[in-house]
């Protein structure tokens, strides 16, 4: 039987620390102006360097009425079973942005993620960590009630 332990929250911020890190370190070597493909294999080698576990493309089944169904969603990365990074190359981050990665963040129970877009002239401006607070359990109790 595998225990899983869940990272806690100064482990997480570290990590997500390093992650952001290590694509700043891929803007300021490429920059932008690529395909999120591009970001996305760089990025992969950049945290593999660094001693990350990374999966990229991993698939994310949607989970209705107790049926686990494939419909096609992919995440860009998933970090030490812990972060999902979705990479974007995109003018503008928008709502719906953040809205996919809090939906891939409680599809998958995770705790927290980064949305990247490298098509900031300053990578920091394209950076932003999306905390997932809010259980599933609670959720569809929630939801359940309305």
């Amino acid at each position: 039987m595998n225990i899983i332990v869940m990272p806690t929250a100064t482990q997480l911020n570290a990590v997500t620390e390093q992650i952001i890190g290590a694509a700043m370190e891929v803007h300021r070597t490429i920059g932008p102006g690529l395909l999120e493909s591009a970001y996305e294999a760089c990025l992969a080698h950049e945290l593999r360097e660094r001693g990350f576990r990374v999966e990229q493309q991993k698939p994310l089944p949607v989970i209705y009425k107790g049926v686990r169904l494939d419909c096609g969603y992919r995440l860009d990365m998933v970090i030490n079973e812990s972060v999902i990074v979705e990479i974007k190359a995109v003018e503008k981050l928008t709502t719906v942005h953040d809205a996919q990665l809090l939906s891939y963040l409680r599809l998958l129970d995770c705790r927290v993620g980064l949305l990247l877009n490298f098509h900031c002239t300053m990578l920091k401006n394209g950076i932003r960590r999306i905390v997932n607070d809010f259980p599933i359990s609670a959720a569809s109790a929630i939801s359940a009630v309305k």
